[in-house]
C-alpha cells in the first residue's frame, strides 16, 4: 500500500473546489494510507488564526480531514521550512506527496518523488508516478 503525504493547501481543495481527495487518489493510484507530518497540523492551527471567516473555517474544517490520516511526528530542524521537512521526509520514506504548491512540486520532481495534484480546479493527476 502506497502512503501518500497530505500537505496543508491540499488538504483544504475539498472545501475550495468540491473534489473528494481520497476517493480521487485512490482511483490513480489504488490503495493508500494518507499521511500528514505534525509540522502541518501546526502550520493548518496557525493559518486558522486568520481574520478571514471564510479562510478560518477552510482550515478548521482541514484540521478535521486530517482525522482520517495517519500523523507522523516529525520535528522542524533548524533553518528549515514547512517544504524542506515534506522533501526530506518523503525522500527518506519513499513517500508520495500530494500537494498544489508548484515550487514544493518542481523541487520533489528534481528528486524523482511522485506527486499528485489539482488540475483545472477539478480533478487530480498524479506526476512520475511508476
Amino acid at each position: 500500500m502506497r502512503k501518500v503525504i497530505l500537505d496543508a493547501n491540499f488538504l483544504l481543495v475539498p472545501f475550495q473546489f468540491k473534489v473528494d481527495i481520497f476517493s480521487e487518489i485512490e482511483a490513480l493510484i489504488g490503495g493508500f494510507e494518507p499521511i500528514v507530518l505534525s509540522t502541518t497540523i501546526e502550520e493548518l492551527k496557525r493559518l486558522s488564526a486568520v481574520k478571514s471567516e471564510k479562510a478560518r473555517r477552510n482550515f478548521s474544517a482541514a484540521l478535521e480531514l486530517v482525522k482520517k490520516c495517519r500523523i507522523v511526528n516529525v520535528e522542524l530542524k533548524p533553518g528549515e521550512s514547512y517544504d524542506d521537512i515534506i522533501l526530506r521526509v518523503a525522500n527518506e520514506g519513499k513517500y508520495i506527496v500530494a500537494t498544489n504548491d508548484s515550487k514544493l512540486r518542481r523541487r520533489l520532481r528534481d528528486k524523482g518523488i511522485t506527486t499528485v495534484f489539482l488540475r483545472q480546479k477539478s480533478h487530480l493527476e498524479v506526476d512520475g508516478y511508476a
